[in-house]
């Protein structure tokens, strides 16, 4: 399939091929039993086979367009059953909770997906049929994405916070090692280690991370590896975790990665999730961060109750006439502007940053030369007259790396958080496979 940008979700693996019941257990199974194999039972749920093998087709048609080497069939097929399986378990929570996605909603991320990749909805539609992937299929794949994100939010991500003395710690521990905003693309390996794990569980687990490591040392592809063996989030993606700062990693793998080289991999690193392989792809980061920041101030017109909208507009437009003609416009500010915090400093809104303003006040402004004043400009609070009196390139360094460690701590604590939750998900449920009548599944 054509390389589609995503919409902005946290990572959730590739997306579901969801198969409904409403009967219970047994009349399912009976129902589905004379029609297509069942390759796993999750709680009271079932994996059909050509569920599992569409997955699978996907998979591979993502990992050949990432020119990535394929472990061995049986490896892929296990590894995406489990996905499936831990997928499953979190849509039967979304149904516990009444978590559901409305057609409305889903066309609006649909419709975001399509703008993203420079397209209209048609032209996607296009696009998705052409290559002979269902558009009604999609949707519910997306459907389905989109609630397990909004689980694993209000599961994970609402109870997580961010102080300021984790922020603060985090930059003395950059400056200590001398690489403040830098940013390193990584590649994962993780062998899990249970929950109370025995003695004789946790040998198994080193064990076979040990094996992996040995193979890897010895020239086997870490991609195709993490594929095949990983129990990572992002196992079907070749491991690949993208750019991040060493916050975002179990802080026993900070130090060993600021020593290592594009290219290296590490020994074993030991958590309580388990066994982590890391491979260091490239390092980037540590440069000055500007922006384009505007000097604007404004005077508002809101309609009231012996006023309508129109009226405010005609006002403003009258307010201008007198500013062209060479008015004040602190003065006007502070006489007849509605924004009552801006009002007393004649308008003033100070030095503002990209994103700062809501949309139509910003596309206004970034189109007016310094000293020129806007037409009227109508937005959610009322009409407004825009002047912008200077602009400058801001270094907004400090800003922004205090932006980037907070969005560190958050994405590792999520990650640590989220981890832990499926394992205790996936722990609690009963599944029974039969993938392969007597075989064992990949642990």
């Amino acid at each position: 399939m054509r390389n589609l940008v995503p919409v902005k979700l946290p990572r959730v693996g590739f997306l579901i091929l969801a198969v409904c019941f409403s009967a219970g257990l047994p009349s399912a199974l009976a129902a589905v039993q004379d029609l297509e194999r069942i390759v796993a039972i999750v709680n009271d749920d079932v994996v059909l086979e050509g569920e599992l093998d569409d997955r699978i087709s996907m998979v591979l048609e993502q990992l050949n367009a990432q020119n990535t080497s394929l472990p061995p069939e049986e490896a892929i097929r296990r590894q995406v059953l489990e996905r499936i399986i831990v997928e499953k378990l979190q849509l039967q929570l979304a149904d516990s909770n009444n978590i559901q996605v409305d057609d409305e909603a889903l066309n609006a991320s649909i419709r975001e997906i399509a703008s993203k990749n420079n397209m209209s909805l048609e032209e996607f539609r296009n696009i998705l049929e052409a290559e002979n992937h269902s558009f009604a299929s999609f949707r519910e794949e997306l459907r389905n994405q989109i609630r397990i994100n909004q689980v694993r939010q209000q599961m994970v991500g609402n109870r997580i916070k961010i102080t300021d003395q984790e922020i603060e710690n985090f930059f003395a521990s950059e400056e200590a090692a001398g690489d403040v905003g830098a940013e390193y693309h990584l590649a994962h390996i993780l062998i899990t280690v249970p929950e109370a794990a025995s003695p004789e569980q946790v040998q198994a687990a080193r064990k076979k991370a040990e094996d992996v490591l040995q193979r890897l040392q010895a020239g086997s592809d870490f991609a195709e590896m993490a594929v095949a063996v990983s129990a990572g989030q992002t196992a079907l993606q070749g491991g690949d975790l993208g750019w991040r700062k060493v916050a975002e990693l179990p802080s026993v793998a900070a130090d060993t990665i600021r020593q290592m080289r594009a290219g290296d991999i590490s020994d074993l690193l030991r958590n309580p999730s388990g066994f982590h392989i890391v491979k260091l792809m490239d390092v980037r980061g540590g440069a000055a961060h500007y922006v384009s920041q505007t000097h604007a101030r404004h005077i508002l017109l809101t309609a009231g109750e012996l006023s309508s909208a129109d009226d405010a507009r005609v006002r403003l437009e009258q307010l201008r006439e007198r500013l062209v003609g060479g008015e004040d416009f602190a003065a006007l500010a502070r006489s007849h502007s509605q924004d009552k915090l801006s009002a007393s400093r004649g308008g003033d809104l100070g030095w503002i940053n990209p994103g700062d303003m809501i949309p139509r006040f910003e596309a206004a402004m970034d189109k007016l030369q310094p000293g020129e004043i806007s037409e009227p400009v109508k937005t959610q609070f009322g009409w407004h007259l825009i002047q912008v009196l200077a602009r400058r390139q801001h270094d907004s360094t400090d800003d922004y790396q205090r932006a980037k460690a907070r969005e560190a701590i958050l994405s590792y604590k999520t990650n640590v958080e989220t981890d832990l939750w499926l394992r205790r998900l996936r722990d609690e449920a009963y599944v029974e496979y039969r993938i392969d009548e007597g075989s064992a599944p990949l642990e």
